[in-house]
Order: C-alpha cells, then structure tokens, then sequence
C-alpha cells in the first residue's frame, strides 16, 4: 500500500498576545447569557451564548486560542468533577463582565445564576500562560472550586488546588506584535483554526499512519513465520501412511531396526524411518499415528491463525484508508483515540472495533464473525447499519434508549462504506432498528422499514 507519509519538523506553536485578549474582551461584551458550556476534548471547551452563537477555547499548553469552527465532532462526554461544576455554575448562566486582568494574558468571566436559595456567582479564569495554561473555576471569594489543571506546590510556586484561594499572578510588562484581530473579529476566530488545522491534521495523519504501518509489518513478519499448512498434512498423511503399513507388517520389522523397507498395498517399495523411542513395532505405529494427529491439529490450529493475522493485516490497511481521508483531526482522533490501559480481566473484542462520538458507541464488525456478533449483542433499539444491495461490514450505534444525533448517524454510515469498499463511488446505506432486522444464516440478513443515507467514497 502506498502511504502519504510526509516528515513534519515544524510544528505550530502560538499564544494569544496580551493585546489580541484585550480586543476579544470587548468583542465577548456583547453576550449576556451563556445557554450551554462543556468540554468537547481534553482541553477544548465550547461555549454556547446567546442567539446562539459559539466559541471554542483552546487550552492546549503552548498553543491556546480561541477558534470558530463549523461541525465540531467530539469524541466523548466528559464527567469529571471539574466539568460537573463548569455545567453547574455556568451552564444557562446571565454574564455580568469579561475583563482581561491587569499585567497577565489571563480573561476572566464572571457570570451569576439564579439558584434555589440565592443568586450565585462565579469567575470562569482562562489563563493564556504558555506552559502553565489553565483554566480555573472560582468562586465570589476567589477559592478555587475545580481545575482543568490541578498544580501541587511541589511542581509550581503557584499551586492549585481545590479549597484553597487562587494566588493573583505577578504583574508583567509585555512587548508585543500587533494584534492579528483585525476588524472582523468573526473571520479571525475562523483563521485561528484554519492557520492551524492543516498543519495539525498533518501531524496527526502522519503519525497514525506510521504506527499502523508498523502493527502491519509486525503481524506480517508473524504471519511469514508460520509453517507451511499444506506441508504439515502432506507430512501427516505419510507418517499415518507409515504406521498403517507398519502395524499392518508387524511380524516383519525386528524390535531393534531403525529404518525398514516394506511393500505398501500396491506393490512398491517404501522405506520408512522408525521412531527412536520406539521400543517394539507396535509402539513403533503407534508413535507414527499419533505424530500424524499432532501435526494434523497444528494446520489445522495454523490455519486458523493464519486467518486471524490476514484479518488484522487487512483490517488495519482500511483503517489506513480511513485515516488518509480523514478531513479533519478530530476524525482521526475518534477512529483512533489514545490508547487506554486495559482493566484486568476485561477482554477485548477481536472480531469487533468500537468507536465513541458525541458519547454514542459505534460498533463496526471486523469480519462475517464480528458481524455475527455484533447482530446477537445488539439490543432491539440498537440502530443497525449495512449497505444496500452489497456485502458489507455491519455497524451498530447503542442507543441506551436515546434519540441519536444526526452528526453520529452520518459517522456510522461513513466507516460502513469506508471499512467495506475500496472502489470510489456513490454508496447507499440503509439503517433501521436492530429489532426490524431478521438473522437467516449467519450475517444474512433482511430487514424492514429502514431509513437510507447517501455516501460518497
């Protein structure tokens, strides 16, 4: 397979200018309320205000920013206490001020929301500081609350910790370029993500397609190892040969005789090789018959492990596929998010890759066993996916009984088509309910009131 992998020593690397804060302060004036708030990646929160508009903040360390970007896909939804507080205190929230604190590249939100018992206010702290950018949840008496970032004092002068009152950063004078804002303030939101998207989705396109050309190379070496199935039954079925005939002419061979000649039913002559711990023809035979059952279960047992290495090897060139077309980082990430320590005891599907987005599982069988699996977990309102008229992998989405976002809809079918066909073309895809899907043989299946989608490969 031919790999678009390209070497990228430069990497993008930029903080928000004191100057470029300030203009986006004012700008953010003209918001009164904020509808919702949360993360959408580790260290990205988007904000929701009014009228509906929407900001992103980037609080990568050395390279925060804030960005404007249509469809943003995430991964997951995020629970952590720190982000049970963001929704609590700042979630349909009424803005009372931005400001830009004094000497620092830090914005400051203060919000007040209506509580049962009294109006409640809070500082959302964003901290535009290089290698120790932050993001800090205060409240009214500046005690911290939450952290994306908790800081030990033994790591920093500055610790952070919940419980205990934020230390104001020392006051700095900045020598700084223009500010890139400009006028439009809407497009410079738009560039800040452009400027970086193509570089970034380099980088990461770059280094997942290395990582599976290196899981390929290494199950193939595994794979050209393996013994010959084929040589291994041709070995079998002489030694068997071997103490049919032995055992059949067991007056014939003296106990002490390492190689014999003996006559086989047609007449020819054939010299057969004794075992060495044979200490009688019989057990002669016996030890050849039995040599021939064990080599006989290793093609067998090879065969099979054979077509588990090709099945992986191929698995990973469509996912190569994928990650070469890929638009967008964020795409990448979910086809091949960070790998997590598996739990002990917890065994992975095989046959089967799960995918999350916007918190949904998605399901794609690897193989016709996979598909087979997938139909038996899937639970009745399971949204089954396959497309039309042509054999293809099935994908499940578990719906745990909610109603399924579009955006996850269109990703399901996508990796249907991208992980089934190889041809470039327009794709059908038919979904429906795993309830309205009958099983007849295996992964044949046919179903009724579906819904389709159109693909373009």
């Amino acid at each position: 397979m031919n790999m678009n992998i390209i070497k990228f020593s430069f990497r993008y690397n930029s903080i928000m200018k004191r100057n470029e804060l300030i203009e986006v302060s004012k700008y953010l004036q003209k918001y009164k309320s904020i509808s919702t708030i949360g993360r959408v990646e580790d260290n990205i929160i988007k904000i929701v205000f009014d009228k509906g508009e929407i900001l992103f903040f980037d609080m990568k360390r050395g390279d925060s920013h804030i960005f404007i970007k249509e469809h943003f896909k995430r991964a997951k939804l995020y629970n952590a206490p720190f982000d049970v507080i963001l929704h609590k205190r700042f979630g349909r929230s009424h803005i009372d001020s931005f400001e830009v604190v004094e000497g620092n590249r830090i914005l400051r939100l203060h919000v007040s929301a209506n509580s049962s018992y009294k109006a409640q206010s809070s500082i959302l702290q964003f901290e535009f500081t290089g290698r120790n950018t932050n993001v800090i949840i205060l409240d009214e008496e500046e005690i911290v609350l939450e952290a994306l970032r908790h800081i030990d004092s033994s790591v920093s002068y500055r610790s952070i910790k919940v419980g205990e009152e934020l230390e104001v950063l020392p006051i700095k004078e900045f020598s700084e370029k223009p500010s890139n804002v400009g006028e439009d303030i809407q497009e410079y939101f738009k560039n800040e993500y452009l400027k970086r998207s193509i570089v970034r989705l380099n980088q990461i396109k770059n280094q997942k397609l290395i990582g599976l050309q290196k899981k390929i190379d290494k199950l193939q070496k595994l794979l050209d190892k393996l013994d010959d199935e084929d040589k291994l039954l041709k070995k079998s079925d002489k030694l068997n040969f071997w103490g049919t005939l032995v055992l059949s002419n067991i007056n014939k061979v003296k106990a002490y005789e390492k190689v014999i000649k003996l006559d086989d039913f047609e007449g020819n002559v054939v010299e057969i090789i004794l075992p060495k711990e044979a200490r009688s023809p019989s057990e002669a035979g016996n030890i050849l018959f039995e040599s021939s059952k064990k080599l006989k279960r290793k093609a067998k047992s090879l065969y099979k492990e054979r077509e588990n290495l090709e099945g992986k090897i191929e698995f990973f060139k469509k996912m190569q596929r994928a990650v070469e077309r890929c638009e967008d980082e964020t795409e990448i990430n979910i086809l091949l998010p960070r790998q997590k320590k598996t739990k002990k005891g917890k065994k992975e599907h095989k046959s089967y890759e799960s995918f999350f987005i916007e918190g949904f599982k998605v399901m794609l069988g690897k193989n016709e066993k996979g598909n087979i699996e997938l139909l038996k977990e899937a639970k009745k309102r399971d949204i089954w996916f396959h497309i039309k008229d042509t054999p293809s992998s099935h994908v499940i989405i578990r719906t745990d009984k909610v109603s399924i976002p579009q955006s996850v809809l269109d990703f399901a079918a996508k990796i249907c088509v991208e992980f089934s066909v190889t041809k470039k073309g327009t794709y059908l895809v038919d979904y429906t309910q795993r309830r309205n899907v009958k099983v007849h043989n295996g992964a044949n299946v046919t179903y009724v009131e579906y819904k389709t989608l159109h693909f373009e490969e």
